[in-house]
């Protein structure tokens, strides 16, 4: 995040003697990335967080992807999937490639276990739900349509109130604002459709002192480990820093509106390595008198494009439910459907909520996927013959 943050107690300086009530030093940890030349923050701990009592086996099956062949337009009716559980077990692979793994997850259960991703940063989005991210920086409460950006590295649980419907797009590296938002000091620019009094930080708590034996399951590109730590990775007292978990509701977006219609670009929210996020929410319509509301055929030549559909009518789109996921792939021109066009003609607004991400290497299916694939996506694009009822 490029916003300072400083919680709790902290000391006049850093790397210097901070002492405990009893005489004894807290833990100070550089929580960094790319090495020390991008965004850190600095965390002080009850007791070191380097003390392990045991480093075994996390047999984690990684993600079967397979090739997009023959390359075509699909749709994946995501609610289909049964799988049930925590945060991390109920994540069901969707698509991936080497930057981006997008899985939905529905969650029916807390964590009781700790989760740490050093692979990259994690984007997820709750469709539905609420309840508490829990983090060494502190605790984020949760609501439906939230984007919880979590860095690489951060050690985390996710509690959830009920049901909860995830999104998560686990990336090869760092997730931010992009830089056309941002002026050369990192502060948002007013043209942004969103600014610093939207993206909410954690709220620290009180640290949690006991030694024990904490299970800390850890994931770095394709490898795995469960950690037994012997302090709690929330026996923090204080912390500063521009590196640490954040909120953002979609609701707070302000969408950019214009005489004509405007381009994906014109909707983004974040940036990745090899991805642009996008997200489209309710919305005026376009001005100008003879203004076509809804978008233009385009051919996507130099990326995939990856749509889950959350909530309102999706004009464009028939067929579609919440929860869906479409893939339009590089080669394949996709646009409004048949009728979709005349329909949209005169209206003034859309209802319609959605997440998009285009990715600038091919995305693989994940074989899981298959199991709720609707086969007959890509010629939903094709007129009725003369005679046919629709």
């Amino acid at each position: 995040m490029p916003f300072y943050v400083r919680a709790g107690a902290l000391p006049a300086k850093r790397h210097i003697q901070f002492r405990r009530p009893d005489g004894g030093l807290y833990a100070e940890e550089l929580f960094s990335t790319k090495g020390f030349d991008s965004v850190y923050s600095l965390l002080y701990h009850l007791r070191p967080p380097t003390a392990t009592v045991d480093v075994r086996e996390w047999k984690r099956a990684p993600a079967q992807l397979l090739p997009n062949e023959p390359v075509k337009n699909r749709h994946l009716l995501t609610r289909r999937s049964t799988l049930r559980g925590d945060a991390v077990d109920a994540r069901v692979p969707v698509l991936g490639n080497e930057d981006l793994l997008i899985s939905v997850a529905d969650v029916d259960r807390p964590m009781e276990y700790f989760y740490r991703n050093v692979g990259g940063d994690e984007l997820v989005f709750v469709h539905e739900g609420e309840g508490t991210l829990e983090t060494p920086f502190g605790e984020l409460a949760y609501r439906a349509h939230d984007y919880l950006m979590i860095p690489s590295g951060t050690t985390y649980r996710l509690q959830p109130a009920g049901a909860t419907r995830l999104v998560v797009y686990e990336s090869s590296g760092a997730i931010g604002i992009p830089k056309k938002f941002r002026n050369p000091y990192g502060q948002l620019e007013e043209h942004a459709p969103y600014c610093e009094r939207d993206f909410r930080a954690p709220v620290l708590r009180d640290p949690i002192g006991p030694v024990g034996e904490y299970e800390v399951r850890v994931t770095s590109s394709g490898r795995s480990a469960v950690y037994i730590a012997q302090n709690h990775p929330f026996d923090v007292v204080g912390w500063d820093g521009y590196c640490y978990p954040a909120a953002f509701n979609a609701d707070e977006y302000a969408p950019i509106t214009g005489k004509l219609h405007q381009p994906p670009p014109a909707h983004a929210t974040f940036e990745a390595p090899g991805a642009a996020f996008c997200v489209f929410v309710p919305r005026l319509f376009d001005y100008h008198p003879l203004a076509v509301p809804i978008p233009y055929n385009h051919s996507s030549v130099d990326c995939d494009e990856v749509l889950y559909y959350v909530s309102g009518n999706f004009m464009s789109r028939r067929g579609v439910e919440e929860g869906s996921i479409t893939l339009h792939a590089a080669g394949a021109p996709h646009g409004p459907q048949p009728g979709a066009v005349e329909a949209s003609l005169g209206k003034t607004s859309t209802d319609e909520l959605a997440i998009m991400v285009d990715t600038f290497r091919p995305l693989r299916i994940a074989k899981a996927a298959l199991a709720f694939e609707d086969p007959e996506y890509f010629r939903s694009w094709l007129e009725p013959s003369p005679g046919t009822k629709t």
